[in-house]
């Protein structure tokens, strides 16, 4: 069940000391290596063809990323960390109105590793997505998405891309 929500306070901000960040453990910045804006080229191709900002908010708690491609798709996600399940979430709605519902958390690596199979939300039978970034030395990120339908036997992949960042190729 669901905690209630809180009503925010009339107290103006400013009159009221900053609490101390309730997602600041290292479990909540264990996506930081994300964080930025990016050039997106997907494998096989010579030029990126998106870009992705993914950002902080709510007071660490929340990241969001918005995704552009070049062709003019776009679609966001809000990634966050459940404290009392010991677990990364995401929510991806692309401008297609397609859904995707995602858990799980770093691998032994050091990769974020989410898929829908540790959702409630999956059904046994159903396609199975797995979604991995891994930061790579040179501060790159991949992001490698599979789908598997036959329950993980064996796996196709949906999207691979490189992630490169801005301040990283002015840089060059």
């Amino acid at each position: 069940m669901l905690a209630p929500a809180h009503a925010q306070s009339s107290t103006p901000a400013s009159s009221s000391p900053t609490p101390p960040l309730a997602c600041a453990s290292s479990a909540h910045q264990a996506f930081d290596f994300w964080l930025g804006v990016w050039e997106v080229t997907a494998s096989g191709q010579d030029k990126p063809s998106a870009i992705n900002k993914i950002s902080r908010g709510h007071g660490g708690c929340v990241i969001r990323e918005d995704y552009r491609t070049t062709g003019g798709y776009t679609g966001m996600s809000m990634s966050f960390y459940d404290m009392k399940r010991k677990t990364w979430h995401q929510t991806w709605m692309g401008a297609d109105g397609g859904a995707l519902y995602i858990a799980g958390g770093l691998n032994e690596s050091g990769a974020m590793v989410l898929s829908n199979r540790n959702t409630p939300y999956y059904t046994e039978g159903s396609p199975v997505n797995r979604v991995t970034w891994t930061p790579n030395e040179d501060g790159s990120v991949r992001q490698h998405w599979q789908s598997s339908q036959d329950s993980g036997k064996t796996w196709a992949t949906v999207f691979d891309g490189l992630y490169v960042k801005r301040d990283a190729l002015s840089a060059e």
